[in-house]
């Protein structure tokens, strides 16, 4: 089960910023093991399909047994972001993603890990004290079979915002 306590970041324990997040970093952001109660909770409210909400009809499916929605999986991914990551950041959020693949079922016990890759960074042009950068995620089970790929782009405050619109305004 994963923990729901709030976010802590403030200004004075930020950190990583735009500037932190060098082109081909990676990053481990923990692991998690769903289980058959949370897989059964998280699809009865949002994805309702058999395999995902029966056990005889997943066993059934192409799946052979129960298995985690991949909006379930998202979820998950998006917890570990938060809790080993962007909680410590000055992360404002993020324009959307260019990737979704959901490549492995995810089971009841799986222990799933989650790496993440800076691939590109640059500073926005409409505002000077924001970086955007583009991550993939890749998230492995316990056997190290891809379950989930991500990429998309976040949006980072810049660490010293009034020199950098200082250096843009003499460019």
């Amino acid at each position: 089960m994963m923990p729901t306590t709030p976010p802590t970041a403030t200004p004075t324990n930020l950190t990583y910023y735009w500037e932190d997040l060098a082109v081909g970093s990676t990053r481990e952001l923990g692991s998690v093991q769903p289980t058959k109660e949370e897989i059964l909770s998280f699809a009865t409210q949002f994805d309702p399909q058999p395999f995902h909400v029966d056990e005889d009809a997943a066993r059934a499916s192409l799946f052979g047994g129960l298995c985690a929605s991949g909006w379930h999986t998202c979820a998950m991914a998006m917890r570990l972001m938060v809790d080993n990551f962007l909680k410590d950041s000055t992360s404002l959020g993020s324009p959307g993603l260019e990737s979704l693949k959901w490549l492995n079922p995810v089971f009841p016990g799986d222990t799933l890990t989650l790496h993440q890759t800076i691939l590109e960074s640059r500073a926005m042009n409409k505002r000077a004290d924001v970086g955007l950068v583009r991550t993939s995620w890749d998230m492995v089970n316990q056997h190290g079979d891809k379950v989930l790929y991500m990429d998309g782009y976040g949006m980072f405050r810049r660490r010293h915002p009034a020199l950098v619109a200082v250096e843009s305004v003499e460019r």
